[in-house]
């Protein structure tokens, strides 16, 4: 599953912490322990001066110290396989009655000579570090500062990350709001990091290079649909003329209707072609206050044998006056095109409803097919599995209409048993 770049930037910074810390917390305890024997040792070396000094002035102190008392060190006889006189340092455990248990102590043993002449063997012992108690203490205090660490990251990151990533989620918005043909619908973004000054650059030239592209087939399909106007038109008048002759047989009679009509279809699809690309190249430019209403009316007119034709239910209902800003002609293709697919993708004795209100229009219609895809039914040339005979621009056009008012906005829904359309003025 996909997460941010925080969450994923937190995610190995603390597993990477969690094990840099455990390195460190190892290398950590080893010089410290290192650092408190040794400092231990040097105040042993330092106390056994003292103690040897004090010895050849005070020759009774060998005879009184046999035990550790007080000072912590005693002094016994040597013998003369056992004597040394190198420093030897241990570690041991020796019970403390207030402890009632074994506790760490530091022993330096060594050996002189005293002012009798005599070897002796010097004990000297200190307390030392409870290293199991100080590897819990330090492993706690480690744990603690790990997650204040983490902690802080976190909060560090979610503040820091999401200023610094401001620009880039701007540049994804409008990224996302780019249409084909509008260059000014992406709007680049001004920021001081050097990344997403290098993304700003490559969408722009991406979007340059696409705009070409674009331009060149909006260009190529107006020049195509424009030099096949005539020779559809002569095509088919020749094709008129052909079927008023009374010598053709049945047969051939069938065939040039079919022929006509496959003419007619392609006549149909050239002309779509054409307001698209006149729709695309901004061609209707003249805007007036249209009543949506009068227009309705008028199309239901026009319409009118169509339906009684097949034999459908058509209910008109208006609630207030539907009034928008626009070209005319884009918005009776508009809502042709919308009633024109009510009627061809219904059924023989189905259902239209039309509901007009002051900012919606709602055009409902039955159908022998459950609901339709709303990702899929806007795409050029897709037809679904409806009408083979279809061009599938209709939806097309209505889409590429809209993106030219952004305050009228068409949605889709399968209710209860009905495709509905829903035209709304923002």
């Amino acid at each position: 599953m996909a997460v941010s770049v925080k969450n994923y930037t937190n995610r190995f910074l603390v597993i990477a912490i969690l094990a840099i810390m455990a390195v460190w917390a190892l290398l950590f305890y080893a010089v410290i322990m290192d650092e408190v024997y040794d400092n231990i040792d040097d105040g042993l070396k330092n106390q056994k001066i003292l103690i040897l000094r004090e010895a050849y002035v005070n020759p009774d102190i060998i005879r009184n110290s046999t035990e550790f008392g007080i000072n912590q060190f005693r002094i016994l006889p040597a013998e003369g396989e056992e004597f040394t006189d190198e420093n030897h340092f241990s570690k041991e455990f020796i019970y403390m009655p207030y402890d009632e248990e074994d506790e760490p102590y530091r022993v330096l043993r060594t050996g002189f000579y005293g002012k009798d002449g005599e070897p002796y063997t010097l004990e000297i012992r200190t307390s030392t570090v409870e290293e199991d108690d100080f590897l819990i203490n330090l492993a706690i205090s480690l744990t603690v500062l790990y997650f204040v660490i983490v902690i802080s990251i976190m909060i560090i990151n979610h503040y820091v990350l999401k200023k610094a990533w401001k620009p880039f989620h701007q540049i994804l918005r409008n990224l996302g709001k780019y249409r084909f043909g509008d260059v000014r619908s992406f709007e680049v973004v001004p920021t001081q990091v050097k990344e997403f000054d290098e993304l700003n650059e490559r969408i722009r030239q991406m979007i340059h290079r696409n705009e070409e592209v674009f331009d060149s087939q909006k260009r190529f399909i107006e020049n195509a649909s424009h030099e096949l106007q005539t020779p559809l038109a002569i095509t088919t008048g020749k094709l008129d003329i052909l079927l008023e002759d009374e010598d053709l047989t049945e047969n051939q009679l069938i065939k040039l209707s079919e022929a006509k009509q496959s003419l007619l279809r392609m006549a149909n699809l050239n002309k779509s072609l054409l307001m698209l690309s006149r729709i695309e190249n901004h061609q209707y430019t003249d805007v007036h206050q249209v009543n949506f209403n009068a227009l309705l009316q008028e199309l239901m007119r026009d319409l009118e044998d169509i339906i009684e034709h097949r034999e459908i239910y058509l209910d008109y209902q208006e609630e207030g006056q539907f009034c928008f800003s626009c070209n005319r002609e884009l918005a009776f293709v508009l809502l042709s095109n919308l009633i024109r697919n009510a009627i061809k993708y219904n059924i023989k004795g189905g259902k239209i409803y039309i509901d007009v209100h002051p900012h919606t229009i709602k055009i409902s219609n039955t159908s022998a097919t459950d609901g339709l895809n709303p990702d899929h039914i806007f795409e050029r040339f897709h037809k679904g599995v409806q009408d083979s005979q279809s061009n599938g621009l209709g939806l097309s056009i209505v889409r590429s209409i809209l993106e030219n008012y952004p305050q009228l906005s068409l949605t889709y829904a399968f209710v209860d048993g009905l495709h509905e359309f829903r035209l709304v003025q923002k």
